[in-house]
């Protein structure tokens, strides 16, 4: 009885001291404080952000204190794992042992892929592998972000042709410092997915005064053709500042592009082929023609004047339809006048026609 008596009482102590550990932020610890490469260590995290994607890297030149200066150039990243957190922000991932690409102390480095950014780190003693000093901390100057970092700036057409697209992270820092910082060099990474930041190097060109601040504005560029979900990682001193999620439009243009590409390229194609095979083809003889048209000559134009008509007196007047001396049908007897005399004619007369046989 006495014994669980002090278990009680040592168990009531333990449980503020918890409550403020839990308090302080996410934690890890391994399961062994060295190992070789090619070995494993279990990394046990607690106070995580529930249901939280978080990635685990073995990483050189790097210390809790100070994180990993270099950034994630510094890891092992080939054979880092990804976890993610139970419902009460708690995790266990066994994690191989790798050499980073930098001289140790070295550390496993546990932080948050997306969402509100979180990061802690475990010492761990890599068998083998070199070790060499940290590059001496500056001292005096301190930055710190002050204000929601944001990117400005939108896309151009040669941006939809498949352009890289640009933005610039516009963000306000101060000095929280005792000596002022002259150019700083910040670092901006830019990452697709759940995969690992790029990072690059951006000096800003001021002074910042302690205790002063000021509004940076630094260029921020991806690849040619990128597009989907990214994001920007502000970083200074080694230690992670601000991210800022960036979606990034398809470039619909390439699209276009090879949509065209894959119609016209068939047809031109199709079209050579065509007049190749024409050109091969034998050439049929032409058969004769019988009869030839041709175009008639233009006839000139003429004014037709009509017919004269011959005198009253003339023999075609009175016969028109036979010649002169001559009767269709054969010879016919002359006609007689029949018709009574006029008046003012002085006797009978008798009108004669000639014929064949002369005068009647």
């Amino acid at each position: 009885m006495r014994r669980i008596g002090v278990l009680v009482v040592a168990v009531l102590l333990l449980l503020p001291l918890a409550g403020v550990a839990a308090a302080d932020g996410p934690a890890v610890r391994l399961s062994a404080a060295q190992a070789g490469t090619g070995g494993s260590v279990t990394v046990h995290g607690t106070g995580w952000r529930p249901q939280t994607l978080l990635m685990l890297l073995v990483c050189g030149r790097a210390t809790p204190s100070r994180g990993v200066i270099g950034g994630t150039n510094s890891c092992a990243n080939a054979d880092g794992r990804a976890v993610t957190t139970d419902a009460r922000g708690a995790f266990a991932k066994k994690l191989p042992v790798a050499e980073p690409p930098v001289p140790c102390p070295c550390v496993v480095h546990v932080a948050t892929v997306t969402g509100t950014p979180a990061q802690a780190d475990a010492v761990l003693d890599v068998a083998g592998h070199p070790v060499a000093p940290l590059p001496a901390e500056p001292s005096g100057g301190r930055l710190s972000v002050l204000s929601d970092t944001r990117l400005t700036g939108s896309g151009s057409l040669l941006t939809w042709f498949g352009a890289p697209p640009s933005r610039t992270l516009v963000f306000t820092a101060g000095n929280l410092g005792t000596t002022p910082v002259k150019d700083p060099v910040f670092q901006i990474g830019t990452a697709h997915g759940v995969f690992a930041p790029q990072w690059d190097d951006r000096q800003w060109h001021g002074t910042l005064a302690p205790g002063g601040k000021a509004q940076i504005e630094l260029p921020v560029e991806l690849s040619a053709g990128a597009h989907g979900d990214y994001s920007v990682s502000l970083k200074y001193g080694g230690k992670l500042l601000a991210e800022q999620p960036w979606g990034v439009g398809r470039p619909w243009g390439v699209t276009l592009f090879w949509i065209l590409l894959c119609l016209v390229v068939p047809a031109a194609l199709f079209r050579a082929g065509m007049a190749v095979v024409d050109r091969m083809r034998p050439r049929r003889p032409a058969a004769p023609s019988r009869f030839r048209l041709t175009r008639p000559a233009p006839r000139a134009r003429t004014r037709t004047r009509p017919p004269k008509s011959p005198p009253p007196d003339s023999p075609a007047a009175a016969l028109p339809w036979f010649a002169p001396g001559e009767a269709p049908g054969g010879p016919r007897p002359a006609p007689h006048d029949d018709s009574p005399a006029r008046p003012h004619d002085d006797g009978p007369t008798s009108r004669t026609t000639p014929t064949r046989k002369g005068p009647t």
